[in-house]
Formats: structure tokens, sequence, C-alpha cells
């Protein structure tokens, strides 16, 4: 994607959404850090659907605490690797009461040391919760960047990287949400919508996506081989 077309690429995805939000369902900062953090491999459906519960009886790290293990693993049984998400999500609320006084932390450094908590859900916070400049690079945002030409990169943070970049400074802190969505709903993996897309103007696999049949992602070098199974933003 030319430089040139950036701004207008994020112009139209601003005006099909001015305020993009995230999916996930959250009433405090630290329901936010817990849903993220469970969100690994899973769909926010399916998150919103064990947090409305939880959150429901316990949505502070000290009624978290008080629940009790056996119990959070309970109410997380339908999400994927619940035992695991419910170990670090316990420990993180001890570590949250112990060294934050309760409260999530602002840094990047100081989330990323809570158990559970890698680049990516940190990154999340600090955009969301905290209105800072963070890109979190997630499975559909690094297929968009990628395909789009918009930031390419073989790994999340070289993604990220360009991502930070290139956005103008005035899309910068929605880019993310308007990037995951596009890719949620529209730029999806093994199909993309082209026919539904605002933005094909500017996208440059678009032109191999009409003529093959097929997703293109730019330095891929067969268009119609399915993608990997593994999730490179995990």
């Amino acid at each position: 994607m030319k430089t040139q077309d950036i701004a207008p690429f994020f112009a139209t995805l601003q005006a099909a959404n001015p305020q993009p939000e995230t999916e996930l369902e959250y009433t405090s900062v630290f329901e936010l850090l817990a849903a993220v953090l469970l969100s690994a491999q899973a769909t926010d459906v399916g998150v919103n659907k064990a947090t409305r519960r939880l959150f429901a009886i316990a949505g502070t790290p000290q009624r978290i605490v008080a629940l009790g293990l056996p119990a959070l693993t309970e109410h997380l049984r339908t999400i994927g690797l619940y035992r695991t998400k419910a170990q670090n999500l316990m420990q993180t609320c001890r570590l949250l009461i112990d060294r934050h006084g309760g409260q999530v932390p602002r840094s990047r450094e100081a989330l990323e040391a809570l158990p559970g908590v890698g680049r990516k859900t940190a990154s999340v916070v600090l955009n969301v919760a905290f209105g800072e400049a963070a890109m979190a690079v997630d499975t559909h945002i690094f297929r968009v960047a990628n395909r789009t030409g918009l930031a390419p990169g073989r790994t999340p943070l070289a993604v990220e990287t360009g991502l930070l970049a290139r956005v103008p400074p005035q899309y910068l802190v929605d880019a993310h949400h308007w990037l995951i969505l596009h890719g949620r709903y529209v730029c999806q993996a093994r199909r993309p919508l082209c026919e539904r897309c605002a933005v094909t103007r500017w996208c440059d696999a678009y032109p191999a996506i009409t003529r093959d049949g097929a997703p293109a992602t730019p330095g891929t070098p067969t268009p119609r081989r399915r993608p990997r199974a593994t999730d490179p933003t995990t």
C-alpha cells in the first residue's frame, strides 16, 4: 500500500464506524484485563458468555481470590484452555492485590509481568482502557496488514512496528479496532468478502484476489494455498 493511500484507507474505515469498540464485554479496567487474558485462542462471544456469569459475582481481584481456584475454573469451563487460564487469572489477581493495590497498572512492563499477560494483551489494555496508541496484533490484524500491504511482516512484532510507523497519528488510537473488525467480518481468512469491502481500491491484494478468486497475501508464493493452522500471533 502506498503511503499516500493510508490516510484515505483509514478515513473510509472511520466513516463507516466512527467510534469503534472492542466486542469484549467489561465494566472496569480489571474486567477488561481479565476478558482479554481469557480471549487467547477463544472467541469474544465465548469469553463474554463465561464472563457475564463470572463478573456478576466476582468482578474484582479480591472477589476472584475469595471465590477460589476450583470455582473460578468451573466458571471458565466453556473457554478453551480454561484450566491454564483460570490459574493465570488467579495468580494475576493475587499480584494485582500484592503489588498494585488491587488496581491494573498502566505500564507495559508491569502488565507483561502478570501471569498470562503477553505483549498483545498488554497492548489491548493500554489502548482500550488508557487510550494509548498501542497496537495489539492478533490474527486478524496480522492478516489484514499483510494482505493489504499496509504493514507487511513475518511476525506480529514486525507488523506492529510497521503499523505504528505508518498509521497517521489521527487514526492511531482507533486503528486497532478498525483493523480487527475489518479482518473479522470482511477481510476473512479463507475468502475475503471483497464485494462488501469499502477499501479495495487501496488494497495490494485485491487485483490478485479478483483475478484468481482466492485470498492473496503479499509475499505468499501460491495464492490458493490454505492458511497454516498455527496462529502466529499467539
